[in-house]
């Protein structure tokens, strides 16, 4: 039987309240009785939708993200409203973010993948749906500005092997595609 490895919160000291996450120090008993501090990202969670079209092409989007003073290539994704329903916001954000539009009953889910259990609570829910049609127009937040991209399978397997794809919900979603799925 393996050793006790709980960490038990003492005490909270909220940092900070912002519309996408909370940042808090807890001061923590440890295993071996001394006491340390931890910084943790409190966040309600995020989907992401990996989505092939009726041409097996994956359906990509492009956004600038501020964190790493770049653009990205991801799979559709997006915050979790409160209350929402998982497969209700992987929709909205398929559409919104893409056009695309898929029924719920067609979604299936590959995963749950805690982004950084290190310091965030952040955890994102990876669905898949494939023969997708296009349907309309994209209409994202007005935050959000954003380029849709399709890639046919061996080139976005080529993105991935060459890691030219560094977000950790696309490249766990293209992985996903590429072993469990046989697409290779």
């Amino acid at each position: 039987m393996g050793k006790n490895l709980e960490e038990k919160t003492i005490s909270v000291e909220k940092i900070f309240k912002g519309k996408v996450l909370d940042v808090e120090v807890h001061t923590v008993s440890l295993p071996n009785g001394e006491t340390s501090k931890r910084e943790l990202i409190n966040h309600r969670g995020a989907v992401a939708i990996l989505a092939l079209t009726k041409d097996d092409e994956i359906i990509f989007v492009e956004q600038y993200r501020k964190a790493i003073e770049a653009v990205t290539l991801e799979i559709p994704a997006g915050k979790l409203e409160a209350g929402e329903d998982k497969k209700a916001s992987a929709i909205r954000e398929l559409q919104e973010e893409t056009g695309y539009v898929v029924d719920e009953s067609r979604l299936e889910k590959l995963c749950d993948v805690h982004v950084a259990v290190g310091y965030s609570s952040e955890l994102i829910t990876i669905y898949y749906v494939d023969k997708l049609e296009y349907a309309g127009e994209q209409s994202p937040d007005e935050d959000e500005f954003i380029n849709l991209k399709k890639y046919k399978l061996q080139d976005a397997f080529r993105l991935l092997d060459n890691n030219e794809i560094t977000d950790s919900k696309t490249m766990l979603a293209l992985a996903y595609l590429k072993t469990r799925k046989g697409k290779d």
